[in-house]
């Protein structure tokens, strides 16, 4: 009942959504695997999810999937998922980690469910998943790659990406780590996607990144702090979150519900809830594995944010405004 519940509150909330959307010609396009839709057509979005990804495998691994174990998996998963009330899926699995976006494209036509999939290069996980090319070419060079994507689409296809997905390793931030963000800084003012990147609590490199942006007069609303959840001092987040960024909280799950109820609390005391983004970091075929589940937030976190001091209108807020404030492609200059 109270899931049902939850699904009607999504139901009318986007409706009102849609019509604040039509008068707003301000806000740019989304870029789906199946085209472009409206911001009005965005909905109930989880901002940080993998439909599917090869992270583990070597670099040249990645791309390969048991198309037939992939479809079987996934398919009946998202439209478990869409049955819970979630429209739109951000896709972060990168190129050289797993991206195939011709698979996403039949994925989402067989689930109506609207994935929007990424440019950008992961730098994370020791540069395992960094291509050779990036090392050799300019940072101007590589946005070229990603602004090409934008442009005419992703593999020889239509697809083009909606956001720029990049990472940092947790050490201090790296030449080529370096390289690749303002690779995204250039990409980002050639094209408006916002730069997603995997930080998490590298509070060296948050502030490299902010301090890039700046250089550029590159607004912060232009950046997602991914992974943000795992910083412990609340007040780093809230004063980035002042400043204009996104602070993305994706590691949402059924055993930690009340620990994000808590944390979320805070950033509306802090009238900071316009600036968060909340996602479970799941995985539909993790590396030909089972699901790494991402239903924590539709079936236990918003019923209870619901019985523990939050609105509808925050849930709508979260779930709704955010995503597509965040997302909306546009130039993002200070």
């Amino acid at each position: 009942m109270k899931i049902i519940k939850v699904k009607l509150f999504i139901l009318i909330n986007l409706v009102l959504l849609l019509l604040a959307c039509q008068k707003d010609k301000n806000l740019g396009q989304i870029n789906s695997v199946q085209g472009i839709i409206n911001p009005s057509e965005l909905g109930f979005s989880l901002t940080h999810e993998h439909i599917m990804s090869n992270f583990g495998k070597d670099i040249n691994e990645t791309s390969n999937y048991d198309s037939i174990k992939l479809q079987n998996q996934v398919i009946p998963y998202l439209k478990k998922i869409k049955s819970l009330g979630v429209s739109s899926i951000f896709d972060c699995t990168t190129d050289f980690f797993g991206r195939r976006v011709d698979l996403l494209k039949k994925i989402s036509d067989s689930t109506g469910v609207q994935i929007i999939t990424n440019t950008g290069f992961y730098g994370a996980a020791k540069d395992r998943y960094i291509p050779e090319l990036a090392y050799k070419e300019s940072s101007e060079s590589i946005s070229k790659i990603w602004i090409d994507e934008f442009k005419n689409g992703i593999n020889g296809t239509k697809i083009k990406p909606g956001f720029i997905k990049l990472a940092f390793d947790d050490s201090a931030p790296s030449v080529i780590d370096k390289k690749l963000f303002e690779a995204g800084i250039l990409a980002h003012l050639a094209t408006g996607l916002t730069i997603a990147v995997h930080t998490g609590n590298n509070i060296e490199a948050m502030k490299f990144q902010i301090d890039l942006l700046d250089k550029y007069n590159v607004d912060a609303s232009a950046w997602i702090w991914t992974h943000a959840h795992k910083v412990e001092d609340n007040n780093i987040l809230f004063n980035s979150a002042a400043k204009g960024a996104w602070i993305s909280l994706d590691g949402v799950k059924e055993s930690n519900t009340i620990e994000y109820i808590e944390r979320v609390k805070l950033f509306k005391q802090k009238n900071l809830l316009s600036k968060v983004l909340l996602s479970h970091d799941g995985n539909g075929l993790p590396k030909g594995g089972p699901t790494r589940k991402f239903e924590a937030i539709s079936k236990n976190l918003i019923p209870a944010m619901l019985e523990n001091g939050f609105t509808k209108d925050d849930i709508n807020q979260i779930f709704l405004k955010n995503p597509l404030e965040a997302f909306c492609i546009r130039i993002r200059k200070k």
